[in-house]
């Protein structure tokens, strides 16, 4: 494509980078007609070391979300009732005042503290994302948002270990002679990896997915070890009691970097393989075999994600997997050791200047995300559990220090409606008449239709912006390619001027976008940023960290931990109230006793984002809806049979927080006892007004405050199809299938 247009002058091509919540974080190239301003094609950069001229299938539509008929381009101001959707345009003056007015009013009636910004990555951009309005909201005094609900779990328990989410760098994998991937379906949520796999699977290489599903990562990998959702830890330990029994240890790594071998060494040898198996699911010999081949290959690679830390134990889960490496002294090896995230890379990232903390006054409270039902609630007791308690030693609030209701809830850059737990909870808050909520979108989404004001948000062909990736070690620069469609403006300027519009005159909030990442770029004084300047970054789009090539992080140790060693005993974790070893902290479910083979017993659900959305963006893509065809819950034929459920059959899937009916997909590429709802869909989308976090849980994970996602009880059911009248409406249609009256 580079070549089509690189000698066409009626053509400017322009360099950004994507900006969605994917390690990948792909240099990208648009195409944009010079006479017309309209942008014509985009692909990946051919240049980047990672993106490699690639882009997913789902960016790759891109254009076509940027253009798409249903592009909010006007300021909306609510004319019907909460949740009809129902809006008239304004002119941006108006809304501003008009919002602005509100605000001031909130803050003077129940303090700044009842309004509540919400928001996470439907941009990962430091200025689009949190960089203009952190500035407001801490120059307001508004309460402080826990941005829990993808990673905070497992980021916590690994850095436990290693020190920081640092680990091997992306390119590295290709070296590598054994390849885990450990709770990642790399094919759909980190493809731009797996051309380094398939280069070392092509060299010879093992690859082995470890999954509660077959996914599409583990059919190309050619070889799939299932276990039970959330009994990761059972597996790490099991396969260190073989590692150590069987004297497969570097004992000279370990002896020189590493702290606690000998009390880790006495807990695992209470960790056979057979009481693994009875956890796990997986044969005690598959084990054995998968720990020797794992310490006695060179070199030897994880990549371990998200999906095996969203459950009550996830973050010690993750933590424990971090310390194979250190183990067998993987760490060594140019393509061994592990990988959860890169950002750890740029932790020495100075964002003071962006953010603008000193403007705030006083420590307002803290609410978790996750816990958004509860936080929108008018229950001094709910509020108390929405309070952000990341340890077990933080204390629990009491109602009566709960602080005001939330009264003002400003949404950008996410769609709680659709992607939070406990969806009911939730829409029940956002109903409420005395909740004044504002929503920066692109689209009218399933939050959208509950706010008082939508403002048109501009996507990243129109805005500048720079993303620090987490797959990679390539800081990047997006320049703006088109002028913002129809009246959207970045969330810069929105913020700007509401900020203008509350009367805050710090002149932070007259900067530019270009001033502001200029200053950020310039700003940075550790070595890693040595070489990124901002005209290096407007000449070549990215650039790599100051790094050394090729990156061993921790080859002779220097692990960012207190102790500077890779910590098998951390008394940071005693201090914090956890026990200070690798251990097996139990999901809910199992907990709870399931799953059975008592057909009355539930299931275990989880719910990994489908091929063709990115959390909840990418569904409005008439393409990409279509080839994900319907709401689906893929569920073992012996689960089906168990239940009398056919193939392709409407079922409802339910438990005591909601209900959502799916049609199933029988498949014997599950662990027995688990179903998989792929998310995730917008309910009005969705058959039946519905989706999966009808049923997922507000519980929180073991660190850090986070998710559940992968921890959640159901059962399921089939149901006859609903008779329609002929001719019946849609919504007709979907209130026979919810059942409601």
């Amino acid at each position: 494509l580079l070549n089509r247009y690189q000698s066409d002058p009626n053509v400017q091509i322009v360099t950004g980078v994507c900006p969605h919540d994917c390690p990948d974080s792909c240099s990208w190239q648009v195409a944009v007609d010079r006479a017309t301003g309209r942008a014509l094609d985009i692909w990946g950069h051919p240049e980047h070391p990672v993106t490699a001229g690639a882009l997913c299938t789902k960016v790759d539509r891109y254009l076509e979300r940027t253009y798409h008929r249903d592009r909010l381009t006007t300021p909306l101001k609510r004319t019907g009732a909460k949740g009809e959707g129902r809006f008239t345009p304004v002119s941006w003056d108006e809304a501003i005042d008009g919002i602005a007015a509100r605000l001031q009013e909130t803050i003077t009636r129940y303090g700044a503290e009842s309004v509540l910004p919400y928001s996470y990555a439907g941009t990962m951009g430091l200025l689009q994302g949190e960089g203009m309005a952190q500035r407001f909201f801490n120059r307001m005094g508004a309460s402080q948002l826990a941005r829990t609900i993808c990673s905070v779990a497992g980021g916590e328990g690994y850095a436990y270990t290693i020190g920081a989410t640092e680990g091997m760098e992306t390119e590295a994998f290709a070296r590598a002679k054994l390849i885990l991937i450990w709770g990642s379906n790399t094919l759909t949520s980190n493809m731009h990896l797996w051309p380094f796999v398939q280069q070392a699977k092509n060299d010879g290489a093992r690859v082995v997915v470890i999954d509660p599903a077959r996914t599409r990562t583990a059919r190309a990998a050619g070889e799939w070890f299932p276990l039970r959702p959330g009994t990761d830890a059972a597996l790490a330990l099991a396969m260190m009691h073989v590692i150590i029994g069987e004297g497969l240890i570097d004992a000279d790594y370990v002896e020189r970097y590493t702290l606690g071998f000998d009390a880790l060494a006495a807990r695992v040898a209470e960790w056979t393989p057979e009481r693994a198996a009875s956890i796990t699911g997986a044969p005690a010999e598959q084990i054995r075999e998968l720990a020797r081949a794992y310490a006695t290959t060179r070199p030897a690679a994880i990549r371990v994600n998200y999906g095996l830390q969203r459950h009550a134990g996830g973050g010690m889960a993750a933590r424990t997997v971090a310390c194979l490496p250190a183990l067998v002294g993987a760490w060594r090896d140019h393509g061994g050791g592990i990988q959860l995230s890169a950002s750890g890379a740029f932790r020495h990232m100075d964002r003071t200047a962006l953010h603008r903390r000193d403007l705030l006054t006083g420590e307002p409270r803290t609410l978790n995300m996750i816990r958004l039902g509860d936080a929108l609630s008018l229950d001094p007791a709910a509020i108390a559990r929405a309070h952000h308690h990341p340890r077990p030693v933080d204390a629990e609030t009491r109602p009566e220090d709960a602080g005001p209701p939330v009264k003002a809830l400003i949404v950008y850059n996410s769609n709680p409606a659709a992607v939070n737990p406990d969806q009911s909870a939730v829409l029940h808050g956002l109903r409420r008449d005395d909740l004044f909520t504002v929503v920066l979108e692109h689209f009218q989404t399933d939050t959208a239709d509950y706010a008082d004001y939508v403002l048109p948000a501009t996507t990243q062909l129109e805005h500048w912006d720079i993303i620090k990736p987490y797959g990679h070690l390539h800081l990047a620069l997006n320049r703006p390619a088109i002028a913002p469609v129809g009246q959207s403006l970045p969330n810069s300027e929105i913020f700007r001027r509401l900020a203008a519009a509350m009367g805050y005159a710090e002149p932070c909030f007259a900067q530019s976008d270009e001033e502001i990442l200029r200053q950020l770029v310039e700003s940075q004084t550790h070595p890693t940023f040595d070489g990124i300047t901002w005209d290096a970054l407007l000449d070549k789009g990215f650039m790599r960290l100051n790094l050394p090539q090729p990156y061993l992080p921790f080859a002779q140790g220097d692990f960012p931990t207190p102790s500077g060693k890779c910590e098998f005993y951390s008394e940071r974790m005693a201090q914090d109230g956890y026990d200070p070893l690798p251990a097996y902290t139990p999901p809910a479910w199992q907990q709870a006793g399931a799953p059975s083979s008592d057909t009355n017993a539930p299931l275990v659900c989880i719910s990994p984002p489908a091929h063709s959305f990115l959390n909840s963006s990418f569904v409005n893509v008439d393409r990409l809806r279509t080839r994900e065809g319907q709401p689906l819950l893929r569920i073992h034929p012996a689960d089906a049979a168990a239940r009398a459920i056919a193939d392709a059959a409407t079922v409802r899937v339910w438990n005591e927080r909601g209900e959502v009916r799916l049609v199933a997909a029988l498949d014997d590429g599950l662990a027995p006892g688990t179903v998989l709802a792929p998310g995730v869909w917008w309910a009005k989308f969705s058959p039946d007004g519905r989706n999966v976090n009808q049923l997922t849980p507000q519980q929180q994970s073991d660190m850090g405050g986070g998710a559940s996602f992968y921890d959640v009880r159901v059962q399921v059911e089939p149901v006859a199809p609903p008779a329609a009248p002929e001719g019946a409406s849609p919504a007709a249609v979907a209130t026979a299938m919810r059942g409601d009256d």
